[in-house]
């Protein structure tokens, strides 16, 4: 039998059609021999952009009919943290027990009730020692009810009131705090689920080129050093999903934690957040700041707690009264009544001038203490607002600049393996281009949402 020659033209008669649908021109196979089915020529220059949109491959997405379960959207979250955390719940009735106080604050003191035994021995009547009232030479009872000064109560009062206001200011700050660090445990939750998507995806795409690479070497097209690097780069990325899970394992534990569940309490997959919100002026994000900041009301608030302890210390200059009223009962006799006035006299001048001074102070150390909340409130609001900033504007040219040039310099490359016109390399080198910058608009896109949790931490939500 004639030997049958294998020439050029057998080279583009037989195809190799692989998982990803990449088709390559393979050699060396007779015409009733296909060492694999063959594709149209049309599919020889595809591949699937697998990647394209990995937020539709997060598993568990409930869908919009359905409410949203634990751990699917901020919004739900916040609920929970602000109804079962301990400690916003500690901040909570600490402030209900300082409004408590203002009614107790104003009163007056209780009055004291006296009752005293004259002659209990019953010397000058010649009987025996007795405690019981009536069996005495005289018994006196005696109501005794302190007057503060003037002013007093008043003040006291409204330092009680101040306070509270501080009180209630100092739940809202922490409430703030903890809503923060709720948004940023489920915006690392949300990150690491994106990014374990996005992981799997490469992943995928990565066994396909590496089938890819050994069809080609095993027909001598390829050297053995593009297989071990196709090789290399699949343990690289089965790497990276060991960290990405191990991150979204601590991510949950965090945000558990937050929630007052326990560390393994399972959550759902995180829905996409909603769309950023432009940037405003940064005045009026200081403005707005100055205006509703919790922890600078707080301050605030503390100075003027401060100024009214200080009237009041100046108030004891003053002196305070107490009046009393006296029922005498004579054993065998007629009773009689006594009204009794009593002045405390201020005499300690150095030990009132040394509380004087003190309240001085205090008062000087709040005014200090707002004014460095202030100064801090301006440079954290300044660094989260340019953070956020320059976040929007690297994700717009991500997104409308970079992210398409890689995705075209993908498929042209592509295009261009499959015709035998650049080597594997090229091709590795482009789709790692792409994952890269898709892991790195995830990145920003976190970021940026962090530096708006800041802003709304400092300055409440942006319009």
């Amino acid at each position: 039998m004639p030997s049958r020659r294998r020439g050029p033209q057998g080279l583009s008669r037989f195809i190799v059609a692989l998982p990803l649908g990449l088709t390559v021109a393979l050699a060396d196979a007779a015409p009733d021999e296909p060492l694999v089915p063959a594709t149209t020529a049309a599919s020889a220059a595809t591949i699937p952009d697998v990647m394209a949109a990995p937020a539709a491959t997060v598993p568990g997405a409930t869908t919009p009919a359905e409410p949203p379960a634990l751990g699917a959207s901020l919004p739900a979250l916040l609920e929970y943290a602000r109804l079962r955390n301990p400690a916003f719940a500690a901040e909570r009735a600490e402030a209900d027990a300082a409004r408590e106080r203002i009614e107790a604050a104003g009163a007056l003191p209780d009055p004291r009730l006296q009752v005293e035994l004259m002659d209990f021995t019953n010397a000058m009547r010649g009987g025996g020692t007795t405690l019981l009232p009536g069996q005495v030479g005289e018994t006196r009872y005696r109501i005794i009810q302190p007057l503060p000064g003037w002013g007093k109560r008043e003040l006291d009062g409204r330092a009680a009131e101040a306070r509270a206001d501080k009180a209630q200011a100092g739940r809202d700050a922490a409430w703030l705090d903890l809503a923060a660090a709720v948004k940023t445990a489920w915006l690392r939750y949300y990150a690491a689920d994106r990014e374990a998507a996005l992981n799997r995806d490469a992943l995928a795409l990565l066994r396909g080129l590496e089938e890819t690479t050994l069809a080609r070497y095993r027909l001598g097209l390829l050297p053995q050093q593009a297989v071990l690097r196709a090789q290399r780069e699949i343990t690289a990325q089965r790497l990276a999903q060991v960290a990405v899970a191990q991150r979204r394992r601590g991510a949950v534990t965090a945000l558990n934690a937050l929630l007052a569940r326990p560390s393994d309490s399972a959550l759902a997959a995180p829905l996409d957040p909603p769309a950023l919100p432009e940037t405003p002026p940064f005045g009026r994000v200081l403005e707005r700041g100055r205006s509703v900041n919790p922890a600078l009301a707080a301050e605030a608030l503390g100075a003027d707690v401060a100024r009214l302890e200080r009237d009041r210390t100046r108030r004891e200059r003053y002196p305070d009264f107490s009046i009393g009223l006296t029922s005498n009962r004579p054993r065998g006799g007629d009773g009689s009544w006594d009204l009794m006035l009593e002045v405390m006299i201020p005499l300690q001048q150095s030990a009132r001038s040394a509380r004087e001074r003190e309240a001085e102070r205090m008062l000087s150390a709040a005014d200090a203490r707002r004014a460095a909340a202030e100064a801090r409130l301006q440079g954290e609001l300044g660094s989260a607002h340019a953070a956020y900033a320059a976040g929007r504007e690297t994700l717009r040219l991500l997104r409308g600049s970079l992210l398409p040039q890689a995705e075209a310099t993908r498929d042209a490359t592509r295009t261009a393996f499959a015709s035998g016109r650049v080597d594997f390399d090229s091709v590795l080198e482009a789709e790692r281009q792409l994952i890269d910058i898709r892991m790195r608009m995830l990145d920003t896109e976190v970021q940026t949402r962090l530096a708006l949790a800041e802003l709304e931490k400092l300055a409440g939500d942006l319009p």
